[in-house]
């Protein structure tokens, strides 16, 4: 290229050398801003194909202490437990308390054990105990409000919600024995962020399950779980089912529509074919590696609206076999390994009744299943969940898990007589092994199956 040419062509060439600059800032700049969002879903790795199970001390045993609970951790092992989630440890208030005992979500001390549980070194060793056991532990924690007795109402009145003459008040107008915390406040922002880390700092647990976190502002919890996490990678369970709770704060949160859908097919209102638009609308609505709680029970169902039993009859099993299949992570609340058909009383001493561990098998099955399947780890690291449609589709549900080499074919029939259908299916046929019996299946375009009220089955696909 002679001088002149060059000289004709240099503001195209400085005008290029610019837009590729710029775009080399673009990238540069984009880039972390991806990877930040991508990281938001880190999930720590041991809970990838983890399941979860509610522990209610004060019910648990007789002396309803973290001492005499140890001596079922080693149960809890050989049943397949990854995540103990206990209900609240802190003091629980007595002005205005309920019942006897009180809630154990009216917190009286945020860096303080109960010490009708015993001490904070009992908590310590009993978190010991669970790692050494290869569990993890995370508390229950209560943001939203406090005991009427707490510290800070006297020393940050405040930090609480007011009437208009000026009087605290609680969050729900039934909720007489808690006080509602204002996070409007950035002093009691900072405070309660400070009393997280106290807790992983001071006990090594692994995490929080936030009641009611969507009555905490959004924004408290996107600031303070980052600054959480610089200390240890936590598991992030929410009591809400909004998208917004997986933006940066939370691994899990409640799939409260799965879990009254399963009490209406129970009780004739819905039948199995709802699920098909449930499931899509979550899907659209809930990022891929979100992960969802799927659950038959806990403390609050059990006490105020019913066992599983009362509320789903001779269907709870298949429900909480559907809870292990379909994605997300299952819950296992206290007393559900033996059956435990009583609801516990909520502000009072009531212990469980063991009866023999009676479901602690079928239980101790469903976490081997999902352990040893790829197929059904949580969240993105799962596989995707096939529909299979048949000429049945509103009492027979059937679907396929399938991660890679992994297929899982599993069948229900959820209703209270014996269904047959003709299944409708083009993918992943063949012959396929059953994971709670010694049966097989031959899945092909026309297969028919006959299951008797309630019946599930699970089968893997033999290579």
């Amino acid at each position: 290229m002679s001088k002149s040419e060059f000289l004709h062509y240099l503001p195209k060439i400085l005008a290029v050398m610019v837009l590729v600059i710029a775009g080399i800032a673009l990238w540069a700049y984009a880039g972390p801003k991806k990877e930040i969002a991508k990281s938001r879903f880190m999930h720590p790795e041991w809970a990838k194909n983890a399941m979860i199970y509610e522990v209610n001390i004060r019910q648990y045993t007789p002396e309803g202490t973290f001492k005499a609970f140890e001596q079922h951790l080693p149960r809890l092992k050989s049943m397949g437990v990854d995540i103990l989630w206990l209900m609240p440890v802190n003091p629980i208030g007595v002005k205005n308390r309920k019942g006897t005992l009180g809630s154990y979500y009216s917190i009286r001390d945020y860096v303080g054990v109960n010490p009708e549980f015993g001490t904070l070194n009992d908590f310590k060793e009993l978190v010991k105990k669970a790692h050494g056991l290869g569990m993890h532990v995370i508390i229950d924690w209560v943001a939203n409000h406090s005991s009427w007795d707490n510290v800070l109402v006297a020393q940050h009145p405040d930090w609480y919600t007011h009437d208009s003459s000026g009087k605290i008040i609680p969050p729900v107008a039934d909720w007489t024995d808690v006080a509602d915390l204002n996070y409007d406040k950035p002093e009691l922002r900072e405070y309660m962020t400070n009393a997280l880390i106290w807790w992983v700092k001071e006990t090594d647990i692994d995490g929080f399950r936030c009641d009611v976190a969507g009555m905490v502002p959004v924004s408290f919890w996107n600031k303070a779980v980052p600054r959480v996490k610089a200390v240890k990678h936590v598991f992030m369970l929410a009591e809400w089912e909004t998208p917004d709770m997986h933006d940066t704060a939370f691994d899990m949160t409640y799939s409260w529509d799965v879990y009254h859908l399963m009490n209406d097919i129970a009780k004739g209102v819905k039948t199995a074919d709802a699920f098909d638009s449930l499931l899509a609308a979550e899907s659209s609505k809930f990022p891929a590696d979100a992960y969802r709680m799927r659950f038959t029970s806990n403390h609050d169902e059990n006490s105020w609206n019913g066992t599983e039993f009362e509320r789903m009859g001779n269907a709870a099993q298949a429900f909480a076999v559907l809870c292990y299949t379909l994605p997300g992570m299952p819950l296992i609340y206290s007393g559900q390994e033996s059956g435990f058909n009583r609801r516990l009383k909520f502000f009072d001493k009531d212990t469980i009744e063991w009866d023999h561990f009676r479901l602690a098998e079928f239980y101790t099955n469903l976490n081997k299943i999902k352990k040893t399947n790829p197929a059904l780890a949580n969240g993105a690291d799962g596989g995707t969940m096939i529909k299979i449609e048949s000429d049945n589709n509103k009492n027979i549900y059937c679907f396929l898990r399938v991660k890679e080499k992994n297929v899982l074919l599993v069948l229900f029939n959820l209703s209270p007589s014996s269904q047959s259908a003709t299944l409708k299916v083009k993918v992943h046929t063949g012959h396929y092994e059953e994971l709670l019996s010694n049966g097989s299946f031959n899945l092909n375009e026309s297969s028919i199956v006959n299951l008797k009220p309630w019946e599930y089955r699970i089968y893997l696909k033999e290579e």
